[in-house]
């Protein structure tokens, strides 16, 4: 089947210049013989217009020139309706997803990728009613996408700034944990639901974590002083903190680290979230599960 390719550009993504890389997109595209498009994407999510494009058009590919919010809301409109492979160009703040999907950091390597890459299955999830297809989180790391949606500036310089600043004056929150049957009680500074491995800009968070077993990798950072959490938080990201037989762990580890298909939390101090980076409206009870092959992803 001939490939024709939309590419979707976030104007406002990240802090490089989008005229460039739509250059680069063109000249590698075109040698490359391959039919493509170059639309803004939609500040309002609706992408009802494209589904019927991707219908009329025989599209096949669809690439996401953004970050990963901008991956987000385009996955979630329109991977249930038409069947496509997407595609990432990372130009976002934190590019969690490209990156844990092995997906070049430089443009130009990523638009070369497209068309050497493989497109597979990666699962993805929901939190209550909404999509989640890299890592969502409850508390510290929730109230840093809040102040950094907030800022005037993007980049790696403003979220590690603002992650300083929150440091100093966070507290941890309540929270009860039902995995399976069993339920606990923690307080934590945060809790991350990774599907990928990490935040982003290659800080790992879930060291074991693969975008296609079907499972999902829970990092719950609990109650500890202030002088200890930088180095518990440091070993979780080298990778020191092994997967644990939840039940053994909680009483005994700063850092609790486990994989399992769907949890329910309670956010009994109602601490901020965040779906993929971008902040969301708290709630009291949030159900998470897994999705199984969700969407196809060239990687």
């Amino acid at each position: 089947m001939e490939r024709k390719i939309i590419y979707l550009v976030n104007p406002i993504s990240g802090t490089q210049k989008k005229d460039d890389i739509k250059e680069m997109i063109i000249d590698i595209t075109t040698q490359q013989k391959v039919t493509f498009e170059i639309i803004p994407t939609n500040a309002s999510g609706n992408y009802d217009f494209l589904k019927d494009k991707i219908r009329a058009e025989r599209i096949t590919d669809v690439v996401i020139v953004g970050g990963d919010g901008t991956v987000n809301q385009i996955v979630n409109a329109i991977h249930n309706s038409v069947a496509v492979n997407f595609g990432i160009i990372p130009v976002g703040s934190g590019n969690g997803l490209a990156y844990a999907a092995g997906i070049p950091k430089k443009p130009k390597d990523a638009i070369h990728h497209l068309f050497v890459g493989e497109a597979k299955y990666v699962d993805a999830f929901t939190v209550n009613n909404h999509f989640s297809c890299m890592l969502s989180g409850i508390g510290f790391d929730a109230q840093v996408a809040q102040d950094f949606a907030a800022s005037s500036s993007r980049g790696l310089l403003t979220y590690t700034h603002q992650s300083l600043l929150n440091f100093f004056k966070a507290q941890p929150y309540q929270f009860e944990v039902t995995v399976d049957d069993f339920t606990f009680f923690t307080e934590s500074f945060f809790i991350s639901i990774a599907n990928g491995n990490q935040f982003g800009n290659n800080v790992t968070i879930a060291p074991m974590a693969n975008l296609s077993d079907g499972l999902l990798d829970i990092v719950i950072v609990q109650k500890m002083s202030k002088t200890k959490l930088p180095f518990a938080v440091f070993r979780q990201i080298r990778g020191n903190n092994k997967l644990e037989s939840l039940v053994d762990e909680i009483s005994t580890k700063n850092v609790l680290y486990f994989q399992t298909p769907n949890l329910s939390i309670k956010n009994l101090k109602l601490a901020p979230l965040h779906i993929d980076g971008e902040p969301t409206k708290t709630e009291l009870e949030i159900k998470i599960n897994v999705i199984k092959d969700c969407f196809k992803l060239i990687q």
